[in-house]
């Protein structure tokens, strides 16, 4: 008979934060309405790409340009930080299976990450309500010339651990966020919360972090990866 080899763990298991290992996408959207309502404009379900997976400042442009008058974009920015950030000081739940996977990466000595487009002020509140312990470090908005869908957050996040980017997991739950992840180099476990995501080579789907478990991240880590668009 022939035992069995465990895959190797992950590197390290960078997590995206809003929507992924916490439940903030209804706060986040909430915030812009009430901003997009101050200014005169109504949210639909297709402004869905402009607001979900993008940092302050892209979904400040978007509603500037939406409301085709003269309103400062900084200000839009200011009002969009604001209003997320009394929301999320009042309301931060973790995502299902959450709390389980963090002990076991931290009992496995993985390190972890949290990769976000947010602004680091969000990510204080945030790790105030989880606990920093859980976390090697933190890679927010201010911290990279580019923010996601771009590369640089994870490339910067594996960097700063000492590790190749394909041997870090990441963990999303936006389109845009996978995308920036992939195109890092990492494998990725999606988890998808106000957008679909469609699997494809490294890439994989889960309804819910509490079907993921070390063993599912080390087979991630372990399998090639392919550069997005290559066909098998």
């Amino acid at each position: 008979m022939h035992s069995r080899i465990a895959p190797v763990p992950p590197a390290a298991v960078l997590f995206d934060m809003d929507g992924t290992l916490v439940d903030t996408e209804h706060l986040w959207w909430r915030a812009v309405a009430e901003v997009a309502r101050d200014l005169g404009y109504r949210l639909t379900d297709a402004d869905h790409p402009e607001v979900f997976g993008r940092p302050v400042g892209h979904t400040a442009g978007y509603l500037r340009r939406a409301v085709g008058r003269p309103v400062p974009e900084a200000r839009i920015a200011a009002d969009l930080g604001s209003a997320f950030a009394a929301r999320v000081a009042n309301d931060v739940r973790p995502r299902p299976g959450v709390p389980r996977l963090l002990a076991e990466l931290k009992d496995a000595s993985v390190p972890v990450a949290v990769v976000t487009a947010s602004p680091r002020h969000v990510v204080d509140l945030v790790l105030r309500a989880l606990g920093r312990e859980w976390f090697a470090l933190t890679v927010a908005a201010e911290d990279t010339a580019r923010t996601k869908p771009a590369p640089d957050p994870y490339l910067a996040a594996a960097e700063r651990l000492g590790a190749a980017p394909r041997t870090c997991v990441a963990v999303e739950d936006s389109p845009l966020g996978v995308a920036s992840a992939r195109a890092a180099g990492c494998p990725v476990l999606a988890v998808p919360s106000a957008v679909p995501i469609a699997a494809e080579p490294g890439t994989v789907v889960l309804n819910s972090l509490e079907g993921a478990d070390l063993a599912l991240l080390s087979t991630l880590a372990a399998a090639p990866v392919r550069a997005p668009g290559t066909r098998t």
